[in-house]
C-alpha cells in the first residue's frame, strides 16, 4: 500500500507541476514514458534489442533539447519486462500507470502487444507499438493504440506479390512450398494468410507445420522437409528459432530452390550473417527495414555497431516509435492523455529513417507503414524491392 501512495503522490505532484508555467528558468519536469519489452525469457534478445533503441532515442531527443513546446521537458524511461509472456506484460502496465508514465512504448512480441494495449485502454494511457505484427492488435477498435510500423496482412501481401514477380521472371520454377511457423499469435496468423494467399498465386501449399516457443531441436521437422521436398520454404519465427531451422537445413543438406521470408526474426539480421553466414547466404525476406539511402540510417547503425550490439529491426522499429511519440507530445503541449492521443491521431510524423510514405493513422494504423524485401547477398543485407531504395539485385532462383 505504500508503495500505491508513493506512485499517487509522484502523479499528484508531476500533475501539480504542469499545471503552472515555467518561470524564471525552472526545470522542466521530466516526463516519465514506460518502456516496456521481454528483456527475459524466449525473447529476450529481441526485447533487449527494442529497449536498446527506446533508450539511444531517448538520449537523442534529450541532448536536442527535449519537448521543447512543454520547456525542454526531457523524456524519463520507466522500464518493465514482458518476461517473454503477455501476463507479464499486462501487470507491468498496471505498475506503469501508477508511477504517472505519459504513454507507453513496446512491446515487441504481437501476443505480448495485445496484452498490453489492452491493459493500458483501461486507463486511456496511450500506447505505441514498435513492432508487433499480428492485425488483432489494431483491430479491436482501441482508441490508445497507435502502431507505426505495417502489419503481417501488409507484408504477406507484399512478399506474395514480390515472390509472383520474381518467381515469373524466372520462369515459374518455384510450384510448392512447405511453411514452418512458431505457434503463437504471429506465426500462427502470418501462416493462416500464407495458406490462404498462396494458391491464389499458383503455389500448392504441400504442408504447414507449427513449433513451439522454445524449440531447440528441428532435425525431424527438417527430416520431413526432405520427403515433402518443396520448392520453397516460407519460415515465419523468431529469431533463436529462425536460426537454427535454417543451420539444421544446412546441417542435413536440405536446398530449397529459396528461403522466402515474412517477417523471418533471423532472416534480416546482421547477428545471423556474422555468426552463421553460409547458412544465410541467399535468403529472402519482407521484413521491416530502414531506408538504406538516408543517412541519418546510417549514422545510427555506425553508433549501435560502436556499442559492440547490431542494428537489428527490434532496435530501429523502437528507435523510430520513441520519436514519434516525442512528435506527438511536442504538438500536444501537454502530457494529457487526451491530449496526447489526439496529436498521435493527427500524426503526420515525417523526420525518420523508415522508407514509409505519409504517416496517417486510421483505427490506430499507420497507413504510410511498409516493408522492405531483402537477400542476403555476399555476407551482407542488400534491399532487392522495391526499386527506389534497391542496392542489389534479387538472386532467385537460389538454385536451378
Amino acid at each position: 500500500m505504500s508503495n500505491r501512495r508513493h506512485f499517487l503522490s509522484q502523479s499528484a505532484a508531476a500533475a501539480s507541476a504542469l499545471a503552472f508555467p515555467l518561470v524564471g528558468g525552472a526545470q522542466a519536469k521530466a516526463i516519465k514514458v514506460g518502456v516496456l519489452h521481454p528483456v527475459t525469457g524466449a525473447l529476450a534478445y529481441s526485447g533487449q534489442q527494442c529497449r536498446e533503441g527506446a533508450m539511444m532515442a531517448i538520449e537523442d531527443i534529450n541532448k536536442a533539447g527535449g519537448i521543447k513546446s512543454l520547456g525542454g521537458a526531457k523524456l524519463e524511461a520507466l522500464l518493465g519486462d514482458a518476461q517473454s509472456q503477455p501476463q507479464a506484460g499486462a501487470a507491468e502496465v498496471e505498475k506503469m500507470n501508477e508511477a504517472g508514465v505519459s504513454a507507453v512504448v513496446g512491446a515487441f512480441a504481437s501476443a505480448i502487444c495485445l496484452a498490453t494495449t489492452q491493459a493500458a485502454a483501461k486507463y486511456n494511457l496511450p500506447h505505441i507499438v514498435d513492432v508487433g505484427v499480428a492485425d488483432q492488435i489494431v483491430e479491436r477498435g482501441l482508441k490508445n493504440t497507435f502502431r507505426f510500423g505495417p502489419g503481417y496482412k501488409k507484408c504477406t501481401e507484399t512478399a506474395m506479390a514480390n515472390l509472383h514477380v520474381l518467381n515469373t521472371a524466372a520462369g515459374k520454377p518455384a510450384k510448392t512450398v512447405m511453411i514452418i511457423h512458431e505457434e503463437s499469435l504471429f506465426g500462427s496468423g502470418t501462416a493462416q494468410l500464407l495458406s490462404r494467399e498462396l494458391p491464389g498465386y499458383g503455389y500448392e501449399v504441400k504442408e504447414v507445420v507449427k513449433h513451439a516457443n522454445p524449440t531447440r531441436d528441428f532435425n525431424n521437422i527438417v527430416l520431413r522437409m526432405k520427403a515433402v521436398n518443396p520448392d520453397i520454404v516460407i519460415p515465419a519465427n523468431y529469431y533463436n528459432e529462425y536460426a537454427l531451422l535454417v543451420r539444421t537445413m544446412q546441417q542435413q543438406k536440405v536446398t530449397p530452390k529459396a528461403i522466402y521470408s515474412v517477417l523471418g526474426g533471423a532472416a534480416s539480421s546482421y547477428k545471423f550473417v556474422k555468426e552463421f553466414p553460409d547458412a544465410a547466404n541467399g535468403i529472402i525476406d519482407c521484413n521491416h527495414w530502414f531506408n538504406p539511402k538516408d543517412k541519418r540510417a546510417q549514422d545510427l547503425k555506425k553508433r549501435v555497431e560502436a556499442k559492440g550490439l547490431f542494428f537489428s529491426y527490434e532496435l530501429f522499429m523502437t528507435y523510430t516509435s520513441m520519436w514519434l511519440l516525442a512528435d506527438a507530445l511536442e504538438r500536444a503541449k501537454s502530457v494529457d492523455r487526451a491530449a496526447l492521443i489526439d496529436a498521435l491521431e493527427k500524426s503526420t510524423f515525417s523526420d525518420h529513417i523508415m522508407p514509409y510514405g505519409p504517416t496517417k493513422f486510421v483505427a490506430g494504423q499507420n497507413q504510410g507503414a511498409q516493408p522492405l524485401m531483402t537477400q542476403v547477398l555476399n555476407k551482407d543485407i542488400k534491399v532487392i524491392i522495391p526499386r527506389d531504395y534497391r542496392e542489389a539485385d534479387p538472386l532467385f532462383p537460389l538454385k536451378a
